[in-house]
């Protein structure tokens, strides 16, 4: 079905992960077992912090929304993945793909730009403690959150420039097993250079300025620790700590995705997969082990679930 960008091409074939079947039907047990524990793990932290009155801070308000956040983005590539492993023919619609890419970048961006503001509030906390509560008040937490939203969308309409103008009419086997923007501009039927070239500045710059201005505002943190007591150091330090992992997971491999896009690499699916699919899980679950506070409240409600069970 033409379209008026002259785009022909109304599906695309994914080459998918590898073509070892014996491959596959690994990964697919992998991903499989670790979608089915930590999936459910991520709406655990939810319902946790959602019923425990003593988790109101700010932290937990933003962890509870990251857990979604994470939950809700694997949810856009691993189900069809797993799908696609036992089909022979892996094949996505035009808008199917279109469709996939909008919420990969809304929801990456979002995600994104929530790890900017969960940054913002723990340089508060631990910078300038007095004045935290007057700061963050819940107003200001939902506003925050909220930016986040449109930061997401206007992210993903830069991307949709990009694309739907392109004009697709000849090869149409996606060298992945998701839809993602540096593997469906090189099918365009014209010369993508200076389109690779806008998504460098797009996703690729974003990312980077946003790692960056992430580790500068830990490494200031971790300085201004340095004069305090030895127990308010050990806890700041072990939840930056924590949280500059997270910021490893999430940036390191998007920048290596979206600022190398006019060269394929042996490791491109492989950092792909855990992108996508493992670390977006393990996010939440990292800040909740290293959180003694969300810890002990989730022994709480599975031991309260577990009695009123066997009463």
């Amino acid at each position: 079905m033409e379209r008026e960008n002259s785009t022909v091409v109304s599906e695309f074939i994914l080459l998918g992960l590898t073509q070892s079947q014996h491959a596959q039907l690994l990964v697919f047990m992998l991903v499989l077992v670790f979608y089915l524990i930590i999936f459910p793990g991520n709406f655990l932290i939810i319902l946790t912090i959602r019923s425990d009155p003593g988790l109101t801070a700010p932290l937990y308000f933003f962890l509870g929304n990251l857990a979604f956040l994470d939950a809700s983005y694997s949810f856009i590539v691993a189900p069809r993945m797993l799908v696609d492993f036992l089909s022979k023919k892996k094949i996505i619609s035009y808008r199917g793909c279109i469709t996939q890419l909008f919420f990969l970048h809304f929801l990456g961006a979002g995600e994104m730009f929530l790890l900017v503001v969960m940054a913002f509030n723990r340089y508060v906390a631990i910078c300038h403690p007095l004045h935290y509560s007057t700061v963050m008040n819940p107003r200001v937490c939902y506003a925050l959150l909220l930016a986040v939203w449109p930061g997401g969308f206007t992210h993903y309409i830069v991307q949709a420039a990009l694309i739907l103008h392109l004009p697709f009419c000849g090869p149409n086997q996606l060298d992945n097993f998701f839809c993602d923007v540096p593997q469906v501009i090189k099918l365009a039927c014209t010369d993508s250079f200076v389109v690779e070239l806008l998504m460098v500045s797009n996703s690729g710059l974003l990312t980077l300025l946003c790692f960056l201005g992430l580790l500068a505002s830990y490494a200031v943190i971790l300085c201004h620790m340095k004069g305090h007591s030895s127990k308010g150091k050990n806890k700041a330090v072990s939840t930056c700590t924590t949280h500059i992992i997270i910021v490893f997971l999430m940036f390191g491999p998007a920048i290596f995705i979206y600022t190398c896009p006019f060269r394929a690499f042996p490791a491109d699916k492989v950092v792909s997969l855990f992108h996508t699919v493992i670390f977006p899980l393990m996010n939440p679950v990292i800040y909740t082990f290293c959180n003694q506070e969300v810890k002990a409240s989730m022994r709480r409600l599975l031991s309260h679930h577990m009695f009123c069970r066997i009463k």
